[in-house]
């Protein structure tokens, strides 16, 4: 009975309480995925909640993949990655951005896993982060994973300009006590792009204060005004404070491989392998073969990919500009028109609304960050049929609120 006893005094007298640290509580669910729960399952929906498009990965990558698990490859690679992908994304990068080799690249299970293992090995706790918003929730939820202290800086919005950034304002914020500056340019979700002039600005200011650089480069191939957006690599030398993280989900259209990357310092890799290898091992060698593949063949698959997304986003923001109490700019990059709705001011009540009502799937500005609020983010990266038809049920939706 004694036993018994000791056994019944040390059992936690509320077995439902949450033992999750306050940390983890804290962080905000995605209100995207909210919406998205909402809505699979239901008949008829139109999904322009994600930022993926509604086609599949070219033949040839798949084709890649399919040869590489024929031929047995199903065993652990580098932490790194494999010698070819390594090789084949320093030459892609050097191309785009001046000297970089594969010394410089770390591959990923995803961009965003390359995102969680560099705030892992940059980021200790109480940290000062400073991440321009509004902008995909991970750059800011991340930091805070790490136990960061985050703040951030809004962009601002004009109905006919679109969406800028006060310079001055970003720079009061990164005071010598900050340890990185998060900038995803273009961005998620408005495709603002930072220019050349702006990063040469923020960069001499990060260099005098000792400041790192986390550049989410995921949509660099995603503008619509040249070949490649202006990138913090293209005026830093690789052994500075500036790390670019990058992915094949958009510009090669494989969202569910799971693959990215990591271009950094040479002295930076090594903690970064120790990282990885407690994350993931390594990234899958079939999945991997496949970007090979990606990166050595698919120039004309972005080229093109580019151009229908062009003239996608000048159908979408042609049809929302006609709509009343609609307030939306074409992007300069990424796939999304990122548009206000004059007098909502409950985003993620409004998205149900429209699934609900009409089976429209779109993303609520706010899980953006509360900058967002009363905007709606729509992935252009579908068929003008599909868009006109999304329009359609937008017009029903905004008829029928209440």
């Amino acid at each position: 009975m004694g036993a018994m006893k000791l056994t019944a005094d040390i059992v936690p007298q509320n077995l439902n309480a949450s033992f999750a640290r306050e940390g983890a509580r804290a962080l905000r669910q995605s209100k995207i995925r909210e919406v998205a729960n909402a809505g699979m399952g239901r008949a008829g929906v139109l999904p322009f909640w994600f930022g993926e498009p509604d086609e599949v990965t070219p033949q040839f990558i798949r084709d890649a993949a399919v040869a590489s698990l024929q031929a047995g490859e199903t065993f652990y690679t580098h932490s790194f990655g494999i010698p070819e992908l390594r090789s084949a994304l320093g030459e892609y990068t050097a191309g785009l951005h001046g000297a970089c080799s594969a010394e410089n690249i770390a591959v990923t299970n995803s961009g965003i896993s390359a995102l969680m293992m560099c705030f892992q090995t940059l980021i200790s706790p109480g940290d000062r982060v400073v991440v321009v918003t509004p902008v995909w929730p991970n750059l800011v939820e991340g930091p805070r994973i790490m136990s960061a202290s985050v703040e951030t800086v809004a962009l601002d919005f004009d109905a006919q300009r679109g969406w800028a950034l006060d310079l001055e304002k970003l720079l009061t914020a990164l005071t010598p006590a900050t340890r990185l500056v998060v900038l995803n340019s273009p961005n998620n979700p408005t495709g603002w792009t930072l220019t050349r002039a702006e990063q040469q600005v923020i960069l001499g200011h990060c260099r005098k204060h000792g400041i790192w650089i986390l550049a989410d480069d995921a949509y660099e191939r995603i503008v619509f005004n040249g070949q490649v957006a202006p990138s913090f690599l293209d005026i830093a030398a690789r052994d500075e404070r500036v790390v670019s993280t990058n992915t094949f989900s958009k510009a090669w259209l494989m969202t569910g491989w799971r693959l990215g990357w990591i271009t950094a310092p040479t002295s930076l890799l090594k903690d970064l392998g120790k990282i990885i290898e407690y994350n993931t091992s390594c990234a899958q060698m079939f999945v991997q073969r496949a970007g090979v593949a990606a990166v050595t063949q698919g120039e004309s698959t972005t080229q093109r990919f580019v151009a229908r997304l062009k003239t996608a986003s000048t159908f979408l923001h042609r049809e929302l500009a006609q709509i009343d109490g609609i307030e939306a700019v074409a992007p300069p990059g990424a796939l999304y028109a990122f548009f206000r709705v004059r007098g909502m001011t409950d985003g993620l009540a409004f998205c149900k609304h429209l699934i609900e009502t009409t089976g429209l799937g779109l993303a609520p500005g706010a899980a953006f960050g509360p900058e967002g609020e009363g905007f709606v983010r729509w992935c252009f990266a579908s068929s003008e049929e599909r868009l006109a038809d999304g329009i359609a049920r937008l017009k029903q939706g905004l008829a029928s609120r209440v």
